[in-house]
């Protein structure tokens, strides 16, 4: 966690605080490593053998890099010679680099009624449309009111064909269900290549 002071004036200080939150998992290095041997590995990634941890050390030290323990868990434990600032550095750009190409799928809703007039039909699946070229999910869902749960099949009929108007843009995975009063279906976007 990193920490920044602002001091406004004299009497008053503000104290911003910002969490750097990163899948980074920091590594023991050089003294932190409690292994009494270790297979060591060197810096171009060549094995230089099973040795005491204090050979080891001293292997780093003379080449002046650190000491990094990359299996812990392995017996005996695999550490690695390398730069550790470097590789943590290029490891937090990786996964920051990784974040920023990665595309968050958002669930929406469109929301039908029975009696829904042509002009509105058109109207949400233009909008359905356009969610689904951008890649997220449709949830079109229709709430039957009243009377109207007497004629759940003309609900799904009215859901379905608004899914088959939207085939070109998305595909469905289950056929529309009815969920107490209402008749849901998700639609998936069609792979962009």
């Amino acid at each position: 966690m990193i920490y920044y002071i602002l001091v406004g004036s004299i009497l008053s200080a503000k104290i911003f605080l910002k969490e750097i939150t990163t899948i980074f998992k920091e590594q023991l290095t050089n003294e932190q490593i409690t292994a009494s041997t270790v297979r060591l590995i060197g810096e171009d990634g060549e094995q230089l053998g099973v040795m005491p941890i204090e050979k080891a050390r001293q292997i780093a030290e003379n080449e002046g890099l650190d000491l990094v323990l990359m299996s812990g868990n392995s017996n005996p434990a695999v550490c690695k010679i390398m730069d550790y600032g470097k590789y943590r550095f290029d490891s937090i750009k990786r996964e920051k680099e990784l974040k920023k190409n990665q595309k968050i799928v958002e669930l929406k809703e469109i929301q039908l009624t029975m009696r829904i007039d042509q002009y509105h039909i058109n109207f949400k699946l233009k909008n359905a449309q356009k969610i689904l070229q951008d890649g997220d999910k449709v949830k079109v869902s229709l709430r039957m009111k009243g009377r109207e749960q007497a004629y759940s099949k003309n609900a799904v009929e009215v859901v379905e064909n608004f899914v088959n108007a939207l085939s070109e843009f998305g595909s469905v995975d289950k056929k529309p269900e009815i969920v107490g009063r209402n008749v849901i279906v998700v639609i998936n976007p069609k792979k962009t290549k």
